[in-house]
């Protein structure tokens, strides 16, 4: 629970940590995303008839976590939308592994380094050339990421190359963008408490991140900005919402805007 309580600053809602959970832990997550209705620049690859949908879409991605040693952990994630059909269904899952390899600790500080890779498989119409393993595409994705606590302010960076494969009952049109490289920025800061006394204090933290990914084959691209908030209770139970927003970009997408919500409860010492 030290890990969580007094490095709460960098659990970032939209990015991953190179920090691990605690082994021998598990952790039960219901990620929710919604995008209010709007037409976009996101159209369907397959012709030229812009995408236009008329209601809300939102995406349910329940998430298990499992803290295995102090330097290995995975997540298993399964996904169900409205995001490319008018009814809400089924549409894959993902298996995520991160290895930290690097922990440079100091007083109310330390520095670690961690690679990541991901494996999703997904049935969804391929009609966007935003590759998105997470509901939207098929594909495999693997990369490092880098975070520095000082003290309450943690700051981290995210490094990957995405590969999109055919979806189960859908393939890449001629000339599809299917590879991407995406980048993050993550700055998060405690605001509460100002000082510890116990892990059963309430924790409220601030957040903004920068996400971007870039299409080399066609180049297109796009960096999006998050603010966030984030609350913790007992040090086992979590809340983020999070706004995400394109700043610019020229990449086909079914949004440009994003709104996030996590809830996510912590079983410490589990076995």
């Amino acid at each position: 629970m030290v890990s969580v309580g007094t490095h709460a600053q960098e659990l970032f809602p939209l990015t991953e940590p190179a920090s691990n959970m605690p082994a021998r832990s598990f952790g039960l997550r219901l990620n929710n995303e919604a995008m209010p209705p709007s037409q976009t620049n996101a159209h369907n690859i397959h012709s030229t008839m812009p995408m236009v949908h008329n209601g809300t879409m939102y995406r349910l991605n329940p998430e298990l976590m499992w803290g295995i040693t102090k330097n290995w952990m995975l997540h298993f994630n399964v996904y169900a939308s409205n995001m490319h059909q008018s009814n809400f269904n089924a549409e894959g899952g993902s298996v995520y592994a991160k290895y930290r390899f690097l922990s440079v600790d100091k007083v109310q500080q330390h520095f670690r380094m961690a690679a990541y890779g991901k494996v999703s498989v997904i049935d969804n119409a391929i009609q966007y050339s935003d590759i998105n393993l997470s509901g939207d595409n098929t594909g495999y994705t693997g990369g490092l990421v880098a975070t520095q606590l000082l003290h309450k302010l943690a700051l981290s960076v995210t490094a990957g190359y995405i590969k999109g494969l055919n979806n189960v009952n859908d393939k890449f049109a001629t000339g599809s963008a299917t590879q991407a490289i995406n980048y993050s920025f993550s700055a998060g800061y405690l605001l509460f408490p100002l000082v510890y006394k116990n892990y059963k204090q309430p924790n409220f933290n601030l957040y903004v991140e920068l996400l971007g990914k870039t299409n080399p084959e066609t180049a297109e691209n796009y960096m999006d900005i998050a603010p966030a908030v984030q609350f913790i209770f007992n040090s086992r139970f979590r809340v983020d919402v999070a706004y995400r927003k394109q700043l610019y970009g020229n990449m086909y997408r079914i949004n440009e805007q994003d709104f996030v919500l996590k809830l996510e409860y912590n079983i410490f010492g589990a076995y």
